[in-house]
């Protein structure tokens, strides 16, 4: 087992995925970077399995910045095609009876009483390249028929939603400590929808391409469009659900992946003049939108939770306006750093991972799970009850990839985000409160530059009788926090989590009342 890396406040505030990444960046954001390069402090780690990858990522992007040429593209980071179509999508014929084969029988170490269906398998989205995405879809114990259709995607960019999102946050597993044995997760989302856990992009998990060039191309956009072929290839397998009223969901660097994804999928029905994916809802998780905001409120945060000293704020304050850099700067950025020491980023009330018996939150999370989903996901007989590794991947999965490249991120999706609210779809950004890494004062400082009017001011929301969080409706966009929840919200506050994630299905703000 592995020693886990640590990053400071000054991170870059993203998931740290392992992925050596290459960027295009204004000079603002690269002068930035090296400000955030030279104060990085070791203060991170923990559920995820990381490798040492930030200074790797911050000076790629440094070095990259101003050498690279920048294809057209729009705020969303997809390629532009002209007019208003797209690049024609790949749609594979899908055999019958492979919905059939992907049904999985029973998981090593499942516990008694599973009263649903799971599957689990790979959807072709590039069959030139042999490239396929891994899926584990789990439907709902009750009424699976008529409930919703839900994809769940995790950031990085490049950790698994499956490692993740289904095995430490959201799915109706959880792994013991023995890392061979389940427990069911009493709040699990598929209690309220039907939940798809994409891999995605290939590269990540058990995801994969023949063409081993592909993992140097990833990036924002065909990480869009594999993933939108994906969904129309699985729902050719999964006939039943093609009308099904579907939404997508996702955290950290999903706030990219999520609207991009949703843009993608309102354009092709525009062109085809019909809802060939009938979406209905997006919901993002302290989603990493904007760079600026999330730099500027980081350090925000920190200073408001009394980590770093009133002295230090101030001079943040005064010679630091996220525009322009000085040596004053970074000399108050690198002390905040100093100062704050080494806590876990993404939930600075939580401990680092010592040992499964004295480590456990109460009965939401423990900072050592990552490790046992690693043992769990690399037993032979359990990739074999997933139907995973088919091809024999020449490394183990791992909840992050360090095989990726990063090719294209903008440093903004709000105008994406903008264009989805004038949509007809719901808008969902939710935050847990005690998340350092995409904190809620970043968030905030990034609906403030969208500008929407309110409609439902601000209110204290309830589940299980206590206060769960806030929220507040604006004119198409909610936005909720979640009390006590670090950047995985599920693992953290998995009661309140669900009653979030059942709000937003019905389309209704959070219970006002007890």
């Amino acid at each position: 087992m592995h020693m886990q890396n640590q990053e400071s406040i000054s991170q870059i505030s993203r998931e740290s995925s392992g992925c050596k990444r290459t960027m295009n960046m204004s000079s603002t954001a690269v002068l930035y970077l090296v400000l955030l390069l030279a104060v990085q402090s070791a203060i991170f780690a923990g559920a995820y399995r990381d490798p040492d990858s930030l200074n790797q990522l911050l000076k790629e992007k440094i070095s990259d910045a101003t050498s690279r040429d920048v294809k057209k593209k729009n705020l969303a980071g997809l390629e532009l095609h002209g007019g208003d179509t797209y690049s024609p999508v790949y749609l594979g014929r899908q055999d019958l009876g492979s919905m059939e084969a992907d049904k999985i029988v029973h998981l090593p170490g499942q516990p008694k009483g599973v009263n649903f269906d799971q599957y689990s398998g790979y959807v072709t989205v590039d069959p030139s390249h042999g490239r396929a995405l891994f899926y584990y879809f789990v439907e709902s114990p009750q009424d699976a028929s008529s409930k919703p259709l839900v994809l769940w995607l995790n950031g990085g960019p490049g950790c698994s939603s499956l490692g993740a999102g289904a095995m430490m946050e959201l799915g109706p597993f959880r792994v013991h400590s023995d890392g061979k044995s389940l427990y069911h997760n009493e709040y699990a989302w598929n209690n309220a929808a039907n939940i798809i856990f994409l891999e995605s992009p290939a590269g990540v998990g058990f995801s994969y391409s023949n063409t081993t060039s592909d993992y140097g191309r990833s990036g924002d956009n065909r990480t869009a469009i594999d993933t939108y072929t994906f969904l129309l290839n699985w729902l050719e397998r999964f006939p039943q659900y093609k009308t099904r009223d579907f939404f997508i969901t996702g955290e950290s660097y999903a706030g990219h992946y999520v609207p991009q994804l949703a843009q993608l999928i309102l354009h092709y029905n525009k062109i085809s003049n019909q809802a060939v994916i009938n979406l209905r809802g997006i919901a993002m998780g302290n989603a990493y939108v904007d760079d600026l905001a999330n730099f500027q409120g980081s350090f925000q945060f920190y200073w408001e939770r009394a980590l770093y000293s009133d002295e230090t704020y101030q001079g943040i304050q005064t010679y630091c306006n996220f525009a322009n850099v000085s040596s004053e700067c970074a000399t108050y950025l690198r002390q905040a750093s100093d100062e704050v020491g080494e806590i876990y980023g993404y939930n600075i009330y939580a401990p680092f991972c010592e040992s499964p018996a004295s480590t456990r939150i109460g009965v939401g999370f423990d900072p050592c799970s990552g490790n046992y989903i690693y043992d769990y996901l690399n037993h032979p007989e359990v990739q074999s009850a997933l139907h995973a590794n088919v091809t024999g991947l020449p490394y183990p999965w791992d909840t992050c990839s360090d095989v990726i490249s990063w090719n294209d991120e903008p440093e903004t999706v709000l105008p994406v985000i903008q264009e989805l609210m004038a949509s007809e779809i719901s808008v969902w950004i939710y935050s847990g409160d005690v998340d350092g890494v995409v904190p809620v004062t970043a968030t905030k400082l990034a609906i403030e530059k969208l500008n929407p009017p309110v409609k439902t001011a601000w209110y204290p929301w309830y589940s299980q009788k206590e206060v769960g969080g806030y929220t507040v409706g604006y004119a198409n966009l909610t936005f909720v926090t979640v009390r006590g929840a670090g950047h995985f919200v599920p693992s953290y506050q998995p009661a309140r989590a669900l009653t979030l994630f059942s709000s937003f299905l019905d389309g209704k703000l959070p219970p006002a009342n007890p």
